[in-house]
């Protein structure tokens, strides 16, 4: 449940970068003042842009809800965090528009789990901004999967973990334990907006600090920088699905990644689980089945417990999905 560790990993090779342009810069720089034999070459108009890509500071619309409660825009600490997280969702380019993509493979998963539980829908802007929509996502505190579950909260929903099967990979169970951690938020604070903060500084964090504080909402709750920034950044996210081209992502339909289609489920609960053998004998092979499968984690497994497993085992056509 960190989002933020992997901003920080990206804004610390900013320094790396600059200096590896700054350097080629000066040496194509120098190679086209000479040209060829040493002679200065012409100048180009047609290299130069008639001007730069633009950069701005997002307009934000004058009224915004969470979970159906309204984020009190007319706060001026208000809009400048929403605004400045805004500008990083923007500014991350290729990751947002990666995620983006995602929104159709995922959200017609998450969605229908959600609504079981009484989760409002806004919460799927939650899981965008915990691991990009990428169930595959490990944090480097260790949390996992599309809902970035930490260890401990897995136990306590009921949700294996491992180094040869981690249940935190299947989209369909983390969502389910996701949902029952915040439906026990929201009975204990009344609001779903702090429910989500509590996502990112657990329930202890965010209990203790209305407390102290003697305040009950999360826009006068001074908490940790991570977790002050958090609902903005679910936010932002939320703003940015809804009208991506008003923020300048450009999506035609095709460019939206289709769900997983062609596949059906298979059990097992045998004992000492060859992979690779038991995905040829599906008539698949490893690659695919972890494609499908992000919970298994390695080429075999003892499951000395006897545990039964569904498989997703692609049929004819999958490798095609979309096409």
């Amino acid at each position: 449940m960190r989002w933020i560790t992997y901003y920080k990993e990206e804004m610390k090779k900013l320094p790396i970068l600059l200096t590896a342009l700054l350097l080629t810069g000066t040496v194509a720089t120098a190679c086209a003042q000479q040209g060829h034999g040493g002679q200065p070459a012409p100048a180009s108009v047609s290299d130069i842009p008639d001007e730069a890509a633009p950069i701005f500071v997002p307009n934000l619309p004058r009224e915004l809800t969470f979970a159906g409660e309204r984020v009190p825009l007319e706060y001026a600490e208000v809009r400048e965090a929403l605004e400045r997280e805004m500008t990083v969702t923007m500014y991350l380019h290729s990751r947002t528009l990666r995620t983006l993509r995602l929104t159709t493979r995922y959200f017609p998963v998450i969605e229908p789990i959600m609504a079981k539980y009484g989760i409002p829908e806004d919460f799927k802007y939650l899981c965008m901004a915990e691991s990009g929509l990428d169930p595959n996502t490990v944090s480097p505190v260790g949390a996992s999967g599309l809902w970035q579950l930490m260890p401990s909260a897995a136990k306590d929903y009921g949700v294996e973990t491992g180094s040869n099967v981690d249940l935190r990979f299947n989209v369909e169970i983390a969502t389910e334990a996701a949902c029952k951690y915040l439906r026990d938020a929201y009975e204990r604070y009344g609001s779903w907006t702090l429910a989500a903060a509590s996502y990112n500084a657990g329930l202890a964090g965010v209990s203790r600090r209305l407390e102290i504080q003697g305040v009950k909402s999360y826009y006068d709750l001074f908490l940790p920088e991570e977790t002050m920034r958090y609902v903005y950044r679910i936010l932002s996210f939320k703003l940015l699905t809804e009208r991506p081209q008003k923020y300048g992502f450009y999506l035609r339909k095709k460019d939206y990644l289709p769900a997983f289609e062609n596949y059906r489920t298979v059990t097992i609960n045998a004992q000492n689980i060859d992979w690779s053998e038991f995905a040829a004998k599906q008539g698949t092979n490893y690659r695919v089945l972890r494609i499908l499968n992000p919970w298994i984690r390695s080429y075999e497994y003892a499951n000395k417990s006897g545990i039964t497993y569904t498989v997703m085992i692609p049929t004819e056509g999958f490798r095609e999905n979309g096409k």
